[in-house]
């Protein structure tokens, strides 16, 4: 299959106008563009993804690279991922994200990534069955939670916590369903953990349950199997009668 690729960004439409747009009040002609331009990415990528099947949305580090253990890590869950049949979905990029995509690759599965646009800039890793890319963040961090029934965190920076945390939030607060969500690495996050629950839970900002949202584990079979027990039992997923192994809605 070959890749299914966006036409990328026109230079009129880079990082300096959305620095302008969040400098503060602009003029109403500049603002209506701006919003128009938000919402027409909002529909492309409603249309390159309403197909891509039930995904589960990978997210982790661009930095670490072929000889890290943790790139190794990714690969692996990629392949268990798409062996249980779902669609594998990450940002996009490279590190951690490619080898996620690659392992669904090598399993014979299918791979999608929604790439952000950065003025260092970032192409899409070779393993995309499917990539869209991304102007704005927000809009990206939409579509990857629109389109998953599960996230799966491995080692990252600032951008994978926002992920994790906004995932996280969305589902403290109901206004997303209580999807799973796995951390993978598990001496990497025993720090912050130790934090949520030393402080936030001790100070009494976040509750017990809070808490039990995040999945730790080191184990892609075991990381997989949790995903799929929680796609069986509480969203009505089963696999359609097709050779190959694919996730559909029950009715």
């Amino acid at each position: 299959m070959g890749i299914d690729r966006q036409a990328p960004a026109t230079p009129a439409q880079g990082p300096a106008e959305e620095r302008r747009f969040l400098r503060g009040p602009q003029t109403r002609g500049f603002e209506l563009r701006f919003a128009l331009r938000i919402f027409a990415e909002f529909i492309g990528g409603f249309r390159r993804l309403h197909f891509v099947g039930p995904c589960v949305t990978v997210f982790g580090s661009a930095r670490f690279g072929e000889e890290h253990p943790h790139y190794a890590l990714a690969r692996e869950l990629g392949r268990e991922l798409a062996g249980a049949g779902f669609t594998v979905m990450t940002g996009g990029g490279p590190g951690l994200m490619e080898a996620a995509n690659r392992g669904a690759k090598e399993a014979g599965g299918r791979s999608v990534g929604c790439n952000i646009e950065l003025p260092a800039r970032q192409p899409p890793n070779p393993y995309l069955d499917v990539v869209v890319n991304f102007r704005h963040f927000f809009v990206r961090k939409v579509l990857l939670v629109k389109y998953s029934y599960a996230f799966v965190v491995l080692p990252g920076g600032y951008g994978t916590l926002d992920e994790v945390f906004e995932t996280a939030t969305l589902i403290q607060t109901r206004k997303i369903e209580d999807f799973p969500i796995v951390l993978m690495g598990a001496d990497f996050w025993a720090p912050l953990l130790g934090l949520l629950r030393d402080r936030l839970l001790a100070e009494g900002t976040i509750d017990p349950a809070d808490l039990d949202l995040l999945y730790v584990t080191d184990s892609p079979e075991e990381a997989v199997q949790h995903i799929r027990d929680v796609a069986l039992d509480r969203f009505h997923l089963t696999y359609g009668p097709r050779a190959r192994r694919r996730w559909f809605l029950r009715e």
